[in-house]
Order: C-alpha cells, then structure tokens, then sequence
C-alpha cells in the first residue's frame, strides 16, 4: 500500500471544480453530449472513494460517523426549507401507502432511500412551476449514494485488498444484471442498488489510486485496457439512446463502463499538485471555495437555476424595458441563466455554506476561498 499522502491534492480538487460546474451546465442546457465529454459524477464518486480510503487508515466507525456529520446538516438545512414549502403548497401522505409514506419521509433525515415528493406542485405560470419540486429533490439521489458508499466502504477496502481486481469489476457485472432490465429490483431498494452499481467501480478506483495500484500496471496496458472499456460503454449507448440521445444518465452500462475508463485514464495520469501551475493559479481561490463549499453548491444549484430562469422572466414585466429587450432576452435566455446563477450560488455559499464549517467541527467562514479575507467569521 501507498504511503499515506500528506496535504490536499489540488489536481484532485481541480477535477472536483469541474465536475461541479458541469453538472449546472448540463442541469441547465440540458445537452446530453456533456455526459460523455465529462461524467462528473463517475469523476466525483471516484475522488471520494480516493479519499476514504486515504482517511480509513483510522478507526472505521470514526470514519464513517465523521463523513455522516458532514453530509448530513448540509442536507437537513437544505430539507428544512423545501419539505415545509412542499406541504405548504398541498402536499399530503398517500394514503395508500400508509405508514410506509412517512417512513420514506424520514430519508430527508437519513437519507437511506430516495425522498419522496409531489410529482405536481406549484402552478403554471407562478413563481414555482409544477415540476420544481422534481428539479429540486432530485439531486439528493447522490446524497444517498454517497451514504451507502460510505457505510459499504470498509468492507469494500478489505475485499479490494485481498482481491483489487474482482472488486474493482464487480459492480460492472452487477450493472449488466440489474441496470440492463436483466434482472429487476422494484422500489426504494432497488433505485439506490442500481446507482451502487453504476458508480461502484468508480468508488473502488479511487481505492486503486489511493493505495498506488494503478502505478503499479504498465501504463500502455492501463490505457489500452481504459479504452477498451470506454469503447464498450459507447457502442452500449449506441444501441440504447434515448429520447435526448447520448445521455448517459440515462444508460446504466454504458455510464458504469464509460466512466471507470474516463476515472481510470484521469487518475493514471493524475500529477501530484500541491499548487495549481501556470495560468491554472488564477483559478486557485475558486477551486479553492467549490472544494470547501462542494455539497452546499450541489444541493442548490437546481432551486437556483429555477429562481435564476424566474428573475429573467420578471424582466419582461419592467415598464419599457421588457419591450424593448424582449427579443434579445428571448434569443439569449439560457446565457442569462447561465451568468446569473453563479452570483446566487455565491448567495447560497453566504447564506448556508456556513452549515458545512459547522457540520466539520471547524469555526463558520462566510467565503473560504483559501484567501485572508475569506477567513472571515460569522
């Protein structure tokens, strides 16, 4: 096993700055290409699985109980605002589910299964559209994702010592029985089992790069036998889009294969930084503040998308100006967004990011950018 590392990893937090901005990106445009350009969560699984296996060189127990105090105030912030407005617009228990429904509830607290929520809320043409409580929860399936890895991952560190290989493929396999229609697992259950297995290899990977294995294989074997992988995932996709095409999202082989290859030539190649070089620098305080405000820019980013898209529209009301801009702000709406969602991400890091610094057990930091002045207190 690999000496353990000291400091951060800067090229790491890089690809973790990316990861995030494309997932507005792509939340935003929609464009399914993204997915294949950039599989940000097969990126960010595999970052995270590096990690943990770097901190469980302590106790397990420790381990886990300090990435479940860090993942979930974040979430329960993000929860106490949503849940309330979700009841407040009519909301109600199925009543055919019974008990069953309040259980499912309590996943906005430990967040084991996927939250429900209303398919329908809001109205058309309001403030909220229908569809906002779908755009807005629907992220958190990664939250739960997150959660099983982390609770899965002891064992999986043990397994992948003893047998690096048949755990590294494993989830692979489990992808083509049950992300393939092969083999069906219905409910709760069976969503969270399929997204294990979609970014399981991803997770182990991260085992890999963490312990120095990947080092370890010729790198023209490590390469060629990525790509090979890669080159199964897309033909895969060929023959399973969907109605918006190349989404892999959407496609569980072809994202669990096309990711651990895209993971696996990243983390081969990967340079050890403790500062970004070059021009790269000038981006240090930013990739510095998505690092250290990661799950806060993940959890609003939806809901501030939907505000940013409902400011815009609020333009064309404005006396005069909706007139005579109307047609330029029509042509050029998604660039809107895309320019005004960043200033209310920086308003969501004010508002809540803090809850991060409180959920590590470190003093709350309105603007950590690594900067002086982003030390500051609240």
């Amino acid at each position: 096993m690999a000496p353990p590392k000291q400091g951060r990893d800067r090229y790491l937090d890089l690809l973790r700055a990316v990861a995030l901005v494309r997932v507005v990106c792509f939340h935003l445009f929609g464009w399914a290409w993204l997915t294949v350009l950039f599989p940000s969560m097969g990126v960010m699984f595999a970052l995270a699985g590096s990690l943990m296996a770097r901190s469980l060189a302590r106790p397990a127990w420790s381990v886990i109980r300090g990435r479940l105090r860090r993942l979930l105030p974040p979430m329960w912030a993000f929860s106490l605002l949503v849940v309330p407005v979700m009841f407040a617009l009519s909301w109600k228990p199925v009543r055919e589910e019974g008990l069953w429904w309040f259980v499912k509830i309590g996943c906005y607290i430990l967040p084991v299964g996927s939250p429900p929520y209303p398919e329908e809320s809001g109205s058309t043409g309001g403030w909220l559209e229908v569809s906002w409580a779908d755009q807005a929860v629907g992220p958190l399936w990664y939250v739960r994702a997150y959660l099983w890895f982390v609770l899965a991952s002891p064992l999986l560190l043990k397994a992948f010592r003893r047998l690096p290989w048949v755990t590294l493929l494993a989830p692979i396999a489990l992808t083509a029985v049950i992300g393939t229609g092969l083999v069906t697992v219905p409910g709760m259950f069976g969503e969270g089992l399929i997204d294990f297995a979609v970014f399981g290899s991803c997770w182990v990977l991260g085992f890999a790069h963490n312990d120095g294995l990947l080092k370890e294989v010729p790198r023209y074997l490590a390469v060629s036998s990525a790509a090979m992988v890669m080159g199964f995932g897309l033909w895969w996709a060929s023959g399973h889009l969907t109605e918006e095409g190349w989404n892999l999202d959407e496609i569980p082989l072809a994202q669990a294969t096309w990711s651990l290859g895209f993971c696996a030539i990243l983390l081969l190649y990967a340079p050890s930084w403790q500062k970004l070089p070059g021009r790269l620098a000038g981006w240090d305080s930013l990739v510095t503040l998505a690092n250290n405000r990661a799950v806060t820019i993940y959890l609003w980013h939806n809901i501030l998308l939907m505000a940013a898209a409902q400011l815009i529209d609020q333009s064309w009301n404005i006396p005069w100006f909706g007139d005579a801009f109307g047609p330029y702000i029509e042509k050029s709406y998604n660039g809107l967004i895309l320019v005004l969602i960043w200033p209310l991400l920086g308003v969501a890091i004010l508002a809540f990011g803090w809850v991060e610094d409180v959920a590590a057990k470190r003093r709350p930091r309105l603007w950590p950018n690594g900067s002086t002045r982003g030390r500051a207190r609240v």
